[in-house]
């Protein structure tokens, strides 16, 4: 967000931007065009008491990780994988929905991945705290660079540019809805307590790379150790404990929650759901931008947010589901 270090542009409270807010393009999927949900490709967790949250050196206090506390979870359903952007299709050509990205006309692209040769072309503006990420008029999930770009061979890469809004209407016509951050930590975790990652407390372990993050100098160096610049297939590496793919890095994964720094602190530690309103709404999980000398979030108990009708080349979600 915009003012601190992270790796994920605000839309509309950006200067010289547009208030995105005024226009709410979420559309009612309870009746017609509704489908029955499936949990072929969700994990079923047990729920139960888990320690939530992070004491480390390595988190930001201002996020509100802290402090690490037992919170009680009900049985629940989470997706396996992000939604791809074959699944987002479906969604789209069953209902005709247009994204917030498509009714605005534009969203935000990470600026080395726009063409060199296009880039006066593409490129309106950028944001001034973050000139990195570039205001391009087309951009939108099934045009992810701008005009000219498509996902013809991204079907099996998570589905981005989409605001909260976006992905509240998908799971809503899928008959399911957005995790609460408690549900996602959950997951992540993988059953490990209090660990970085869903693995273990090294990035690397044994040199080898299991999530799709920023490797070389932020913006401006981006090696590609991990074998991807931008996102990945959703199964490029492997599943944590549950058998949970891409809960790390790759793409910023959308909560239901409102967000706040300190809410959690008093708040009910029993199946919480973030306090009752907000601003922007939480985020979790990381991207392919994120590094350790700048946006270090991709820790399981890392936590950001942006306002819900926010996108970029590398925000996108998972759907979960009441057991």
């Amino acid at each position: 967000m915009i003012g601190k270090p992270c790796c994920t542009p605000t839309s509309c409270h950006t200067e010289g931007h547009e208030d995105r807010s005024r226009v709410v393009p979420s559309k009612d999927f309870s009746s017609g065009t509704a489908i029955a949900p499936d949990t072929t490709e969700m994990v079923h967790l047990p729920g139960g008491s888990f320690l939530m949250g992070t004491d480390t050196a390595e988190g930001f206090p201002a996020d509100g990780e802290g402090p690490v506390r037992a919170v009680t979870l009900t049985p629940f359903w989470i997706d396996r994988f992000p939604v791809t952007n074959a699944a987002f299709s479906k969604f789209i050509d069953a209902t005709g929905y247009r994204t917030e990205a498509e009714i605005f006309g534009w969203s935000f692209v990470f600026w080395a991945h726009i063409p060199k040769e296009r880039f006066r072309e593409l490129v309106e503006d950028t944001v001034a705290a973050a000139p990195w990420w570039c205001k391009v008029n087309g951009a939108r999930w099934k045009n992810p660079e701008g005009p000219g770009s498509d996902i013809a061979s991204r079907q099996n890469h998570p589905a981005i540019h989409l605001s909260w809004n976006d992905c509240a209407a998908f799971s809503q016509w899928a008959g399911k809805r957005l995790p609460t951050e408690a549900e996602w930590e959950y997951a992540a975790r993988g059953g490990l307590e209090q660990k970085l990652y869903p693995w273990g407390d090294e990035l690397t372990p044994g040199g080898k790379h299991l999530c799709n993050v920023w490797q070389g100098q932020f913006p401006r160096q981006d090696l590609a150790e991990d074998g991807y610049a931008g996102t990945c297939p959703v199964d490029a590496f492997p599943p944590n404990g549950y058998d949970i793919f891409s809960i790390t890095g790759n793409a910023w994964e959308w909560c239901s929650d409102w967000f706040d720094a300190n809410f959690h602190r008093t708040a009910s530690r029993e199946n919480p759901s973030g306090p009752p309103s907000g601003e922007s709404r939480v985020m979790k999980g990381g991207s392919f931008l994120c590094h350790r000398s700048y946006c270090n979030r991709y820790r399981v108990a890392a936590r950001t947010s942006n306002t819900p009708d926010s996108s970029a080349s590398n925000v996108g979600f998972r759907c979960a589901m009441s057991a």
